[in-house]
Formats: structure tokens, C-alpha cells, sequence
């Protein structure tokens, strides 16, 4: 790594930080009268810098480093992808530059998950895992699945051939396994640059995709630049592989731009909660699994739980969350109060008493399964893993899938630059244009007998023709990004395809009149068809619409925590040790700042300061007496669901910082 390329990013890593909460929370629907609505985002991506008077004497130029392939995002998706390329390069002989940027402060602390994995794409990626010491320690040894009541539990069998059958699977911290595959890209030569957010696309005139740049820093939080302002870099790249997760800030972008949807439904979303206890041991059975359906949902919201036990360096550890479906209707309804509610079922409380809750997050994830998985690749990259949703539904896995879409992206990207080198190697440039020049075989003028000034001059003019001709085919290289386009067919012929298919229905079955009902009934069918039922279910509408105005629904009234099994936000969200810089501009933008208290506050009681599961959106008393929305952006604990839930899809979630965000611990 050159040095300039190693201060540009260790610029960007800034952690001065003061999370804080508005004191005060109300619950009347009344909105601000003021005509002209407080000015909440001041991020450039509302307000361009180029039309702003404080930017103008500001020096703009980037440093701009190149590679054969650039990837966003340090996931189990991205890492697979790095290795494999770098396998490939050093299995056939050749040199090929792989970077590898992510925003979070170290590789593996925004990685939140289950995690329950089959080790399918990692047997496949790393034979030897087990001899490298890769941290999956504790196997499933006990499959158990309730639906819940308010008062009991209903156990319903777990057989073998269902989804949610999890024998020769593995219970792990994910957070520490993907640490794990870090550390084996950095050995196969990968170029690993963590507390680095990518913050832009970059593209050729002729619009394929050139790189990405990495985020300014030094932005004040008023939008204006401070004496510490210094410039992101720009990573160029022939192949550029995006693997940012769910929803992610620039795949949404890439979404728009090549239109990857036009063929597939809307993304269906979720939000998992997720909580580690360390418990007591005559509680603790290492390898048990227990999912959970019903209460404390209604019939026709879509949730459910999970609860792993686990043994962590000797720590009896019990990995609880609960995942509540983004297309609930009620915006009363408080994803994260489920959750401490759903601790208090007598069948699940018990485990949880005498213990002590060592960590909390939040992450959103895909649900839409094989109906909505997008075109995958475009002009100058593609997208993998969770990023595009490649999640397993009713096995509630997507890590498998995740890795191995990494994988075949890797090796379609590869076979793409060694044909293209391949190409340049296997034609001679012709300098045709040197005949156009008037020179032809022959140069001694035969009167002067002289030859050596025609003979010289013939070269220099061959010469600059090549050169004109380098440069061009050079040039032509670095003009277009190639496209992987084999990846799409590839994915539909391995086994990610065949698994997601088999599954389609279990999600959308939900959605019938029936309700969780209807789910149940198709788990039975599915024992019997195996997904090859002659129907494909719909999704429907997109999330955001699902939900009704306030006046339509019913207010929730959820217990208070006893701060022995049940907790409050805040306490929470200390727990995820997240930390933004306090002057810099809220990385949760508004497209029209009057939209909260002209909409959001009086037709749907503001469901932000209820679906964010950080305590980042509250609607507080101004000056006048009337309510209006804060936003505490160093509470973010990045897990999108604003982005995705928002009625308006007025909220747009960029990157701040690099390194910044939550600082999960194995998660």
C-alpha cells in the first residue's frame, strides 16, 4: 500500500462522540404550526456543495489509486469474494490487485446476525477451516420449535427434510467468524482497509462503473467545511463487487441506475433484534435451538425468535433475538418492545434470570427470497451476498448463500480479466495510420544519396504512431468497467438457485387470510411438494406502504422494563458502543425536511421514534410548544430499517465517517 493511499484513509477514521437522548417524549399527534419547517439535513447529498458559497475556494481534487478489482463491504459476502479471486490468481500463475474497503472500525464490528450457519460455501471456499482454526466450536445438537401463546407453548415437531432442521449446522458469533476470514484474505494478498466508508460510485463517461470514493471528512455539522477538511480517494477498479448487506447505501443507488429490478417483485424486509446473555450453567445446553412463532405477534403480522445456546471460550452464552417483518400495518407497533416483551413468555423468561446481558443489536435483513432477487450484474461490477438477499427465510440463514454468490461472482470476474488480458496478449497492435502519414518501404533519396534523415524520420513518425496506439488501447481498458454478466446465469445453475426456489412460498404464505396460520399449513405441504408446487406466491406491496394511518389502528401499551430481564432503549443501545463524531453532518438525511411534522407526525404518530431500535428519531417540544423531529444520528446503530420503513421514503441513509457505528463484539 502506498503511503499516500495509507494517510488518505487513516484520515477518515475521526471517533469523537456523544451519544445523547432528548429528555422529553410525548405522545400527542400535534404538529408543528410554523410555516417554515426547521432545517434538519444539511448533508451534501441534499445540498450540493457546489451550490454552496462556503465550498467555493475549497480544493476538491482527490488522490486516485487503481486495482483489478475494487469490493465494498468486509461481510462474510465481500471476504469470500476477495479470497477466492486471490486463490484463483495464485492457482494460475497470475497477478491480480484486490482492495477491499469497510466502513466499519475493524473487520467484523458491524456484522450482526443469528448466527446459526450451514458450512457449506466455507467447506467449499476453505477445506482445511477446522485446522485453521476457524471459530465454529459448538455444533446443533437439539431442534426445538414452539408457537407461542400468551400463557404456554405449543411444541410443533422439527423433521428432517423441513428448512428449520438444523443437524450437521453450527451455532456461532458471527462477528468473530467473519474477524476469522479477514485474517485469511490478508494472508492470500488482499489489500484490507477497514474504518473506510465508500461513499460514492464512480463511472466512466460511458457509464459503467469506474471505482467508488471513500468519504470527505473534516464536514462540520451545519454543512460546512472545518480546517481539518480533507478529501475521500477515489478506487479505481476494472470490476468493482458490491457487498455492503442489506439495503445498502450505494447498492440502492446501483438499483436506480440500471434499472436491476424491472424483472423481480419489491425486497421484503425484517428487522432482527438480537441480545447475548451469559447464563447460568444449569440452564445452558450447548447446541440447543429453539424457534418460536405466535405471541407476542397478532395472527397476521409476520415474527418470530430464536435462542441459541452456545460455548464461547468456556461462557455458557444464550444468543436470543426476535425478527419482526417490516410489512406490519400497526405504526404502533414497537419492533424493540416486542422483543423485551416476547423475554417475558414463561417458557422463555426462566432461561434469562440469574444472568447477565453482555451485548445488543439490531440489523435489517431480506425476506423476499427468490422473488426478489434483482439483475445481479451490470456495467463495471455486480452485487453479492445480503446486498442484492439471498437470505434462506423459514431456515432463516443467508450466510451460506451469501458466501457462495461471493464466491461465483469472483470466479466469473476473474475468468473476465484473464480473457481480457488474455485478448491483448494474443493481437498485435497494427499502426495503420503510419501509411496514412505518406511514408512507404524505402527512404534513401537516390540524387542526395542520402537515406539516414528519411530512415530516421520514418522511425520517429512509426513511433509516435505506436505510441498514439498504447495510449489509445490503454485508454480504452480504462474507459469502460467490464461487466460480468455470466455471474447471473451462473447463480441460476448452482446451488443457491435451487435452494431458493425450493422455498419461495413459506414467506408469502403468510399473507393469506389466513395469516400465521396460513404459514404453518404450507410448512406441512412443503414436507410433502418439496417446492415444486406449480404456483409461485406473491410478496405484494413494498413495505413502506403496509402501513395504516394511526387513526385506523390501536395503540400497543407495552410493560416497563424490570432492568432484570427486560431493559430499557438507552440502556441498550450503550451496549452497542456505536459512536459517530458529534460535529458532523446527521448521516440520516431528510428529502424534504417538512415531511415529518406535515406527515409523518399527524397520519401516522410518528413510527420513526417506534421502528428505529436506537432511539435515533424522537419528536420533541420546541420553543412554541409544538412538537418537532430530532435526530440523534450518533445513536445510529446502521441497521437501516428508517430507510426501508419509512411511509414517505423520505429518509435516505448515507455512510458517515468511516469507522463509525456501532463496535460490536461478536455479534
Amino acid at each position: 500500500m502506498s503511503s499516500t493511499l495509507r494517510l488518505c484513509l487513516h484520515s477518515s477514521i475521526v471517533r469523537r462522540i456523544t451519544p445523547s437522548f432528548a429528555s422529553s417524549r410525548w405522545n400527542s399527534t400535534k404538529a408543528s404550526s410554523e410555516d417554515a419547517p426547521k432545517k434538519i439535513t444539511t448533508h451534501y447529498t441534499i445540498y450540493p456543495r457546489d451550490k454552496d458559497e462556503r465550498w467555493k475556494d475549497v480544493n476538491m481534487e482527490r488522490y486516485a489509486e487503481e486495482y483489478d478489482v475494487a469490493i465494498v463491504g468486509g461481510g462474510p459476502a465481500g471476504l469470500s469474494a476477495a479470497i477466492r479471486l486471490r486463490q484463483l490468481a495464485k492457482e494460475q500463475n497470475k497477478e491480480i490487485r484486490v482492495c477491499l474497503v469497510e466502513k466499519g472500525s475493524t473487520i467484523g464490528a458491524h456484522t450482526l446476525s443469528g448466527a446459526c450457519i450451514e458450512s457449506r460455501a466455507l467447506d467449499e471456499l476453505i477445506p482445511d477451516w477446522k485446522e485453521k482454526g476457524a471459530p465454529l466450536d459448538t455444533p446443533v445438537t437439539k431442534d426445538r420449535f414452539y408457537y407461542l401463546t400468551k400463557t404456554s407453548a405449543i411444541p410443533i415437531p422439527v423433521i428432517k427434510g423441513l428448512p428449520m432442521y438444523n443437524h450437521g449446522n453450527y451455532l456461532v458469533r458471527l462477528g468473530k467468524v467473519t474477524a476469522w476470514l479477514g485474517e485469511q484474505a490478508e494472508a492470500a494478498g488482499v489489500e484490507m482497509y477497514p474504518a473506510t466508508a465508500a461513499s460514492e460510485i464512480l463511472y466512466h463517461e460511458d457509464g459503467s462503473v469506474k471505482g467508488v470514493a471513500t468519504n470527505d471528512v473534516g464536514i462540520a455539522k451545519d454543512g460546512s467545511p472545518k480546517d481539518s477538511f480533507a478529501r475521500g480517494m477515489e478506487l479505481h477498479a476494472k470490476c468493482t463487487i458490491f457487498a455492503e448487506g442489506c439495503h445498502g447505501h450505494l447498492a440502492k443507488q446501483l438499483f436506480k441506475k440500471f434499472d436491476l429490478r424491472k424483472n423481480c417483485a419489491p425486497q421484503t424486509y425484517g428487522i432482527g433484534l438480537k441480545e447475548i446473555w451469559e447464563v447460568d450453567k444449569s440452564k445452558h445446553e450447548p447446541g440447543l435451538i429453539i424457534h418460536t412463532a405466535g405471541w407476542p405477534m397478532d395472527t397476521h403480522t409476520y415474527g418470530g425468535s430464536f435462542m441459541y445456546h452456545i460455548l464461547d471460550n468456556g461462557q455458557p452464552l444464550v444468543q436470543v433475538g426476535y425478527v419482526v417483518a417490516l410489512d406490519y400495518e400497526n405504526p404502533y407497533l414497537n419492533p424493540y418492545q416486542e422483543f423485551q416483551r416476547f423475554k417475558n413468555h414463561p417458557k422463555i423468561r426462566p432461561v434469562f434470570e440469574n444472568g447477565k446481558r453482555i451485548a445488543y443489536g439490531a440489523r435489517a435483513l431480506n425476506e423476499g427470497g427468490y422473488q426478489a432477487i434483482p439483475q445481479l450484474s451490470f456495467p463495471g461490477g455486480c452485487l453479492v451476498g445480503c446486498s442484492p438477499g439471498f437470505l434462506n427465510v423459514p431456515k432463516i440463514k443467508g450466510t451460506h448463500t451469501a458466501m457462495k454468490s461471493a464466491m461465483i461472482a469472483a470466479e466469473t470476474v476473474f475468468d473476465l480479466l484473464k480473457k481480457s488480458t488474455d485478448d491483448n496478449k494474443s493481437k498485435g497492435l497494427e499502426p495503420s495510420d503510419y501509411d496514412n502519414l505518406g511514408c512507404s518501404p524505402g527512404f534513401l533519396n537516390v540524387p542526395k544519396i542520402k537515406g539516414t534523415h528519411t530512415a530516421m524520420k520514418s522511425a520517429m513518425i512509426a513511433a509516435e504512431t505506436v505510441f498514439d496506439l498504447l495510449k489509445k488501447s490503454t485508454d480504452d481498458n480504462k474507459s469502460k468497467g467490464l461487466e460480468p454478466s455470466d455471474y447471473d446465469n451462473r447463480i441460476k445453475n448452482s446451488w443457491i438457485w435451487k435452494e431458493l426456489y425450493s422455498v419461495r412460498n413459506f414467506r408469502p404464505a403468510f399473507h393469506t387470510s389466513l395469516g400465521v396460520f396460513g404459514g404453518i399449513i404450507y410448512s406441512a405441504l412443503h414436507f410433502v411438494f418439496r417446492g415444486k408446487e406449480p404456483f409461485t406466491l406473491s410478496h405484494g406491496k413494498p413495505d413502506h406502504a403496509c402501513l395504516k394511518e394511526a387513526k385506523d389502528c390501536k395503540p400497543i401499551e407495552y410493560p416497563k422494563p424490570d432492568n432484570v430481564v427486560t431493559f430499557d432503549l438507552l440502556s441498550s443501545v450503550s451496549l452497542t458502543n456505536t459512536n459517530h463524531d458529534s460535529d458532523e453532518p446527521p448521516h440520516l438525511t431528510l428529502k424534504d425536511d417538512s415531511i415529518p411534522t406535515r406527515v409523518n407526525l399527524p397520519v401516522y404518530d410518528g413510527p420513526e421514534q417506534r421502528y428505529c431500535p436506537a432511539g435515533v428519531y424522537e419528536y420533541v417540544e420546541n420553543d412554541s410548544g409544538d412538537r418537532q423531529l430530532q435526530i440523534n444520528a450518533q445513536n445510529c446503530i446502521h441497521c437501516k430499517t428508517c430507510d426501508i420503513k419509512d411511509p414517505k421514503q423520505n429518509i435516505n441513509w448515507v455512510t458517515p465517517q468511516g469507522g463509525e457505528g456501532p463496535a460490536y463484539n461478536g455479534m
